[in-house]
């Protein structure tokens, strides 16, 4: 890391860590959603607000307010700026006065609008913070979040609790919903930063800070465009050597590249030299929101893929042939079982109606036998025990009546699932369908959750998920020999 790189890593870590946060602008018309958001962090909040109308609001959320930036009392080492765009250069002079540790502009209008006044206001607000070396983060963005003190940019956020993905990007909403949808997947952030339109502070900055990050283990980006990039590659290259990093890259597309420029003033770059810096920095490509979030929770829980040969256990015939259509069209390979394995599986699953190639097609060993449980328990031994087989495939299908109505032989069968993920080395990939009730699968899903073992919605999800996890572990593994 250079000494530039090092001075802003330094500096950021006051602004990502505050003992204090002002917010300057909010006001009822926003439902006071900024000062309302800090309601959880653990340090000093300060209004700043002129207008009368809105001080009575502000007084019954409990929050002290102030006239200027310059009359809070003691340092401030965050700045939420909801103000109108008018009056953004006004709030960067007060921030490098006061000396804060930075400052996050919500306030959007500036070049994205292609506008001569949105231009030119853009321009100030750079050139001010550039010469006093004020980490401006956007215009355009929700800034900040780290849940551990309780940083947040809505209510909708989990907050007090430590996490290990770090998450950069260009857009608001997806920060937002990538720490909304990302917890409900078990996926727990450390830090989080939007930063819109890049006037100051770049990816580039935000990645060689979460790469130093020692709480940050998972980094994901979502990205509509660069401006230096060779000290983008060089950074990726650098991080994703010792972290994962997973690239969303956004305006890939000439209709996604104009929306880009109206989104965030971002220059789109060609998607075949993206995928080409992608691919040499060792980084992980992804194409939406769903994707980013099952590759991260796959690569913190499900164990290193070693190769990509499945076994594949389906819950009915039907499934059983979509389930092996599913995965070989991913890459993936579905190889017969040992012998062995085969002997082994006859002296218990001999149920007609049944299947045990690869895919095993249980679901008659479900409703036709007494105990599920045993017979799921020896097949995931089987196939934990077959050489032929690198991971392991479940669905889970919730109508079927041990996983529903007999709720004293589901707890077992989500414990033999447990015990099976901490003892097996091979990685397991739980697929749970929604068949005729969502509620009944999203309630087994949070169980597996609560368990540390992440689930699919469908097989394409888990399919791909698991080609591209094999295909990060051997990329690494190459580079180690290497």
């Amino acid at each position: 890391m250079s000494k530039v790189a090092e001075r802003t890593v330094k500096n950021l870590d006051r602004a990502f860590n505050p003992r204090s946060v002002a917010v300057v602008g909010d006001k009822q018309a926003l439902g006071y959603m900024w000062l309302r958001s800090l309601s959880s962090f653990k340090g000093n909040v300060y209004s700043v607000q002129i207008d009368p109308h809105e001080l009575p609001g502000i007084a019954e959320l409990g929050v002290e307010n102030y006239r200027g930036l310059l009359g809070i009392p003691g340092p401030v080492d965050y700045v939420i700026a909801a103000v109108p765009r008018a009056v953004a250069p006004r709030i960067v002079e007060d921030c490098i006065k006061k000396g804060v540790g930075g400052v996050g502009f919500f306030t959007s209008g500036f070049a994205e609008t292609n506008t001569e006044e949105g231009i030119r206001l853009q321009q100030e607000i750079t050139d001010l913070a550039s010469k006093a070396g004020l980490n401006l983060i956007g215009p355009n963005c929700v800034g900040l979040y780290n849940p551990r003190i309780g940083l947040r940019h809505t209510v909708a956020q989990a907050y007090g609790e430590e996490g290990s993905v770090g998450f950069i990007a260009q857009s608001g909403t997806h920060a937002t919903l990538f720490s909304i949808v990302g917890h409900h997947h078990g996926i727990k952030i450390s830090k989080s930063v939007s930063y819109g339109n890049a006037v100051v502070l770049d990816s580039t900055d935000f990645l060689d800070y979460m790469g130093a990050d020692e709480e940050t283990e998972v980094i994901g980006m979502y990205i509509e465009g660069v401006k230096d990039g060779k000290r983008f590659f060089d950074c990726l290259r650098e991080v994703a050597s010792r972290k994962p990093v997973l690239i969303w890259k956004g305006g890939e597309t000439e209709a996604g590249a104009r929306a880009t420029a109206s989104h965030t003033g971002a220059l789109a770059e060609s998607s075949v030299v993206w995928q080409a810096v992608i691919r040499q920095c060792g980084a992980i490509k992804v194409d939406n929101l769903d994707e980013m979030v099952d590759i991260i929770k796959a690569l913190l829980y499900i164990k290193p893929a070693t190769g990509t040969r499945v076994g594949l256990i389906a819950m009915s015939g039907g499934q059983s042939v979509v389930i092996t259509d599913v995965f070989a069209k991913a890459g993936m390979e579905v190889p017969l079982l040992t012998e062995s394995s085969y002997e082994r599986l006859a002296t218990f699953f001999s149920i007609i109606g049944g299947s045990y190639r690869n895919p095993f097609d249980i679901s008659s060993a479900f409703l036709m036998v007494e105990d599920p449980v045993s017979n799921l328990t020896n097949m995931l031994d089987i196939m934990d025990k077959d050489p032929n087989i690198d991971s392991v495939v479940l669905e889970l299908f919730p109508v079927i009546r041990p996983l529903t109505q007999d709720h004293e032989t589901a707890e077992p069968i989500l414990d033999t699932i447990s015990v099976f993920n901490e003892r097996s080395q091979k990685p397991l990939i739980i697929i749970v369908t929604a068949a005729y009730s969502d509620a009944l699968a999203a309630e087994t899903r949070d169980k597996l959750v609560k368990r540390g073992i992440p689930s699919f919605s469908n097989f394409e999800r888990a399919a791909k998920t698991l080609r591209k996890l094999a295909d990060y572990h051997q990329s690494r593994r190459e580079q180690s020999w290497n």
